[in-house]
């Protein structure tokens, strides 16, 4: 055997008997780490932002893009927001004894569905440090043991923020094999979590690129949650109130362009008022992000700094400051044209008009679809869920935020008073 194999294999037994501990503990105990989890991040705010620098420095010089800096940078509010993240995860109700639902059969046994641990999870993640807290919280919230393998690009930033989690359950009394972070950027340690420890790990949930998500789905040998991309899509109805329209379309974008909830697709009522749509692309444009059209709507606005769209960007999740456009009829228009091009990740109708919108929350097959609201609402913190480790386009178990409840399984108790089968 290897060495990573062998690591990763000491890994796995050491999360299997951590699990154990895990589902056996009280919710004072766990709630008692992640406050103390959130306690540690603000006392080593320093550190963890000086282990931040050097990671972004270094990926600056490895030529990485904006967009993955925006994820990968760490700021004190964004460490505050990890540990408040903690505190409302440690807030929340707890998920494990929870009867999801109960009947007595004529029989007169007595049948609950009670929520148990998935077991052991094991978190794929690129770029992005608080994921490390995020997942962390969640699966110790939810009884569930951790192995956390993060992006090379981040890794000092995930030691720093992975030491705290550890003074948690020091605190807690609770072992620290219950969150481990993979201590190696090696590739072949994300080989040896698909295919060699099927004894060990339970479940998996990548969050990343679509390159990492593809090969986690291809690969994997556990049942995996999880997301390709993120091509959201606002609609704006012909009787969107245009204020309203050119805020929500603003903050859908711009807000954090290389969030997953971000739009990348915005679809115009080709029986709109051609100020609305003057009003919805000049803010855009304004706003410095770059807008690819379709020819309808080229044609209307004749404004040369819009760039004409090709197929292929009606697929594309951009992840930066641009912007596709087009025309269509109506919102069976948008429903058609989302079902076609849309990854089922997140999409907005903007309308006063209720039966539209109605029409649209109902026939869209997205795992979030929302009115008069912007995409970048597509979090778990957003959803009450105190965090999130991603935002699940699956239709197998969870859907949506992935929070605490959803990193549950179940299992039936069954009284009896003596029964017996004829």
């Amino acid at each position: 055997m290897n060495e990573i194999a062998a690591l990763m294999k000491s890994m796995g037994q050491a999360a299997v008997s951590a699990a154990a501990q895990l589902a056996q503990a009280d919710e004072a105990t766990r709630n008692r780490a992640l406050l103390g989890a959130a306690a540690a991040l603000r006392a080593q705010r320093g550190a963890i932002l000086a282990a931040n620098a050097a990671d972004v420095a270094g990926a600056r010089a490895a030529g990485l893009g904006a967009a993955l800096l925006d994820r990968l940078q760490l700021d004190e509010p964004r460490v505050e927001a990890m540990a408040l993240g903690l505190e409302q995860v440690a807030q929340l109700p707890d998920p494990l004894g929870k009867v999801a639902a109960e009947w007595t059969r004529p029989n007169a046994l007595r049948i609950q569905r009670v929520l148990v641990p998935l077991g052991v999870v094991g978190i794929i993640y690129e770029s992005r440090p608080n994921v490390t807290a995020d997942a962390g919280a969640l699966c110790l919230k939810s009884g569930n043991a951790a192995i956390l393998r993060g992006g090379s690009e981040s890794g000092r930033s995930n030691a720093a923020i992975h030491a705290c989690l550890r003074a948690g359950l020091a605190a807690a009394g609770l072992a620290a094999e219950c969150i481990q972070l993979v201590p190696t950027a090696d590739r072949a340690a994300v080989g040896e979590m698909l295919g060699g420890m099927r004894d060990y790990i339970d479940v998996l949930v990548p969050r990343g690129g679509r390159s990492l998500v593809a090969r986690v789905q291809a690969e994997a040998r556990v049942p995996v949650i999880g997301h390709l991309e993120g091509n959201c899509h606002v609609y704006v109805d012909r009787d969107a109130d245009p204020q309203m329209a050119r805020a929500i379309v603003l903050n859908s974008k711009l807000r954090r362009t290389g969030v997953c909830g971000a739009a990348e697709t915005l679809l115009i009522d080709r029986g709109a008022p051609a100020a609305l749509t003057q009003l919805l692309v000049a803010a855009l444009l304004e706003a410095g992000c770059e807008v690819r059209a379709d020819a309808g709507l080229r044609a209307q606005l004749g404004d040369a700094r819009i760039r004409a769209a090709g197929e292929q960007d009606w697929y594309t999740e951009y992840l930066d400051a641009i912007i596709a456009a087009a025309f269509v009829d109506g919102v069976d228009g948008a429903i058609a044209h989302i079902a076609r091009y849309g990854s089922s990740h997140t999409e907005s109708i903007v309308t006063a008009n209720g039966a539209s919108a109605e029409r649209f929350l109902a026939r869209v097959d997205s795992a979030i679809v929302l009115h008069n609201a912007s995409t970048q609402f597509a979090d778990g913190g957003e959803f009450g869920m105190g965090a999130e480790i991603g935002i699940s386009t699956d239709r197998f178990h969870a859907r949506g935020p992935v929070g605490v409840e959803q990193l549950t399984s179940y299992k039936y108790v069954v009284r009896g008073s003596g029964q017996v089968r004829a």
